[in-house]
């Protein structure tokens, strides 16, 4: 093995570059020569690249974002795009592809295996955390903490005008973020797509708590955590929901893209940089369509099909006591 090659694919992610970091510096330790594709997929096949060396990672650990840019390339999934891609791989000699992403770019990863004759690994960067075989994905430790002190300030106006309040975070079909950020922030409620089978419903347990509340300790702020995509209209069309039953004013906010920025907290710098400097070992031990992850603190590989066709189950017992400790009963 001489020669290995990494992009990033999707939505960015705090602690990307960090990954991108322990590659480099990994790979130079093991003599091997490292280039990085620029935007995603869209850089594979049109042959956009840069040679990476320790000199093109200094000082990028704590950097939100990615050095390599990154994209969405829908077409990947044909035939002629993973034909293409294999080529471009073969023409620059690379023996191993690390591809830093979330499902869909892991998905892309496993249909490049079917042309390329070289190695392809995965490492799981994503801010919804929904990726099976790793506790935790890079990112999503940091997009917690960035929802974390938007719904703090959020409870400093909802307090002083004694408003309901629905803060929408990102996710996409998953409850990782919404209800880490819900407990962590003490929200009144929390809804999260795996736990939300009938909205009705959820609107009207959302009113008996907010009652419930309201005679205890009076007209005061009330704050609800919701997941993305969990009905069509989103949280602007939960608050008109909640508005229209109980004629009490409830205001929408939406966090959206500004959770995938900032700089990386330290639990993202330390696993980024734990992945990067694994997956070069792997590739060297011969490994190919597999992803890295960490689970119970011990650094682990999957196939990468794994990824996608397990669901990754949320913290029932958080979810539980979530419920439990900030319902309160009339």
């Amino acid at each position: 093995m001489k020669k290995i090659a990494v992009l990033t694919s999707g939505g960015d992610a705090p602690g990307m570059n960090a990954c991108i970091r322990s590659i480099v510096l990994t790979a130079e330790h093991y003599e091997l020569e490292v280039i990085g594709y620029k935007h995603g997929y869209n850089g594979l096949i049109d042959q956009e690249y840069k040679l990476l060396a320790s000199n093109n990672v200094t000082n990028i650990i704590q950097r939100g974002g990615t050095i390599l840019k990154s994209g969405r390339c829908d077409d990947f999934h044909t035939e002629e795009a993973g034909r293409a891609a294999a080529k471009n791989l073969h023409a620059l000699n690379i023996d191993v592809l690390l591809v830093i992403g979330g499902n869909g770019s892991f998905r892309g990863a496993h249909h490049l295996c079917k042309y390329y004759k070289g190695q392809v690994i995965g490492l799981p960067g994503t801010i919804d955390n929904d990726i099976s075989g790793t506790d935790a994905t890079i990112g999503y430790y940091t997009a917690i903490e960035t929802a974390l002190d938007s719904i703090d300030k959020v409870r400093d106006t909802a307090d002083a005008f004694e408003r309901i309040f629905l803060v929408e975070v990102m996710g996409r079909h998953a409850g990782f973020i919404a209800l880490n950020a819900a407990v962590a922030s003490a929200a009144d409620r929390v809804l999260v797509p795996e736990d939300c089978l009938d909205i009705d419903l959820e609107v009207d347990n959302i009113i008996e708590h907010l009652h419930a509340v309201y005679s205890q300790r009076g007209i005061s702020s009330f704050i609800v955590v919701t997941s993305e995509n969990l009905l069509p209209g989103g949280v602007i069309t939960l608050a008109k929901m909640i508005s229209d039953k109980t004629h009490i004013e409830c205001r929408p906010v939406i966090l959206g893209h500004v959770q995938r920025g900032g700089s990386p907290v330290s639990q993202d710098r330390i696993l980024a940089t734990k992945l990067g400097a694994y997956a070069v070992e792997q590739a060297l031990a011969g490994q190919n369509n597999i992803m890295v992850g960490e689970h119970n603190s011990q650094l682990v590989t999957h196939p990468i099909e794994m990824s996608w066709q397990q669901k990754k189950p949320l913290d029932n017992y958080l979810l539980k006591i979530q419920q439990q400790l900030f319902y309160t009963k009339s």
